[in-house]
């Protein structure tokens, strides 16, 4: 059997950073050997990156011995503002003087996107370490929630939540009227840590569908993600972990 859920809420914005900081400092300190990270985009890990990349967090990991990968990423190049990339290049990467070669970036750019997704998904099973049934096996995804119930870049109604066999898909997000590329469940599932971090007011509905016990992964793909083969992690705010039953709140 899969370890429990674990929620932890911090009474506010910096309380919940500081709580998903020290979680991933646990997943990522252990030495002498490789370890790999899947990074999630949006707006909500910006504060978790830049604490990340200053003291104390900067100094408990070794992150040279890390190699660098994403969780999902919008259809648009490396310099765009919307980039997932730039934004932890920007906050995370740059600021830790991460070596370039250990960063493995989604060409979500590129015209024929199936074929990005397959090299994407070489490049991990290549550099990854598998799992006993052959899975490549992240040391830790972050991973948010979108008011939707999105996770990554699985939307509900999109075609990638149904696949079992390809670890990454190009596919179209209808209610967007876009592209993504975005790492599948097998392959999240497989993790040995999952971090969701997820804050403010405007989450606190969707969270607590998610936590109901009974939520529908195609309907609200997060909760997909409540039973994995590693350590599922929920940090979040007061405001969002308000509606979320059976939690004890700050």
């Amino acid at each position: 059997m899969p370890p429990p859920t674990n929620i932890l809420i911090g009474k506010d914005m910096p309380e919940a950073t500081a709580f998903a900081a020290e979680q991933v400092v646990r997943a990522l300190a252990t030495p002498n050997r490789t370890r790999s990270v899947a990074l999630a985009g949006g707006s909500t890990p910006r504060a978790l990156y830049t604490s990340l990349a200053s003291p104390p967090w900067k100094t408990r990991v070794d992150w040279q011995g890390i190699e660098w990968f994403w969780g999902d990423e919008r259809a648009v190049p490396p310099n765009h503002p919307d980039s997932n990339y730039r934004m932890a290049r920007e906050t995370l990467l740059h600021p830790l003087a991460v070596d370039p070669t250990h960063v493995h970036r989604m060409a979500a750019e590129a015209v024929d996107l199936p074929a990005a997704a397959h090299d994407y998904e070489t490049t991990i099973r290549h550099l990854v370490p598998a799992n006993a049934q052959g899975m490549p096996a992240f040391d830790l995804i972050l991973l948010g929630v979108g008011a939707d119930g999105h996770t990554a870049s699985l939307f509900p109604g999109s075609a990638g939540l149904t696949e079992r066999a390809r670890l990454v898909v190009a596919h179209e997000i209808p209610s967007l009227r876009s592209r993504r590329m975005t790492l599948t469940f097998p392959l999240l599932r497989a993790a040995r840590n999952i971090l969701f971090f997820v804050t403010g007011a405007a989450k606190a509905d969707i969270l607590a569908q998610i936590h109901a016990g009974d939520a529908n992964p195609l309907r609200l793909p997060a909760a997909g993600l409540q039973t994995t083969a590693g350590r599922t992690i929920w940090v979040l705010d007061a405001d969002a972990a308000r509606l979320v039953q059976g939690v004890i709140r700050p």
